[in-house]
């Protein structure tokens, strides 16, 4: 089985072509949402979060979400801890998952692909980006934030021309018409090179 790794910053439309593949019978790791289950179901990661960022960092057995952002913020040292942290869970939670699925390839979805070391884990990596001020627009109407904080998170993510240089493949999100054309390339591209392996194998 091929693992491929999605990535892209704010607005891009990595979620959408995840989903897109999704519908036609892939199996998604949604690393952003498994990451916020492990921090509530393991009592390892809270155990070290709390030693980290001290008791506030937890209510109950649910993380101070607020909290701990605020506690990062603007401070690279301490974001690192966290990920530190959250990071290798998610890998390991990531290749179980992948060990109990079927088909010809499954989708690691992630913003953070690179900056999390995620793309070790993947065969083949994909960069869905578009225009900066499309992913603006989409980002303030989804998420119904103003401009500036938007902005604000782009500056913290890879920069679309790192994430082409570094992806093995990139898609270009504007139009939904290209777009469906895409990942069916995409998706059709995935599936031969699976076929492939397995013949290599035999």
């Amino acid at each position: 089985m091929i693992k491929v790794g999605i990535c892209g910053g704010i607005g891009g439309g990595k979620s959408t072509v995840c989903a897109m593949l999704a519908e036609r019978g892939v199996a998604v790791y949604d690393s952003d949402s498994r990451a916020k289950a492990l921090m509530c179901s393991s009592t390892d990661i809270k155990a070290q979060i709390i030693g980290c960022f001290g008791e506030q960092s937890y209510i109950g057995d649910v993380p101070n979400r607020r909290f701990l952002a605020d506690a990062v913020f603007g401070h690279s040292e301490r974001l690192a801890q966290l990920n530190a942290i959250i990071h290798p869970a998610v890998r390991s939670d990531f290749e179980r998952w992948a060990a109990c699925q079927s088909g010809d390839y499954v989708v690691l979805e992630s913003a953070i692909l690179f900056e999390s070391g995620f793309d070790r884990c993947v065969d083949v990596s994909v960069a869905v980006l578009a225009p900066r001020p499309i992913r603006i627009a989409r980002a303030m109407q989804r998420d119904g934030a103003v401009r500036e904080r938007i902005e604000a998170r782009m500056a913290e993510q890879m920069s679309d021309d790192e994430l082409a240089a570094r992806a093995d493949i990139a898609i270009v999100n504007i139009d939904r018409a290209d777009l469906d054309r895409d990942v069916a390339e995409l998706d059709g591209r995935l599936r031969q090179a699976a076929m492939r392996r397995r013949i290599e194998a035999q």
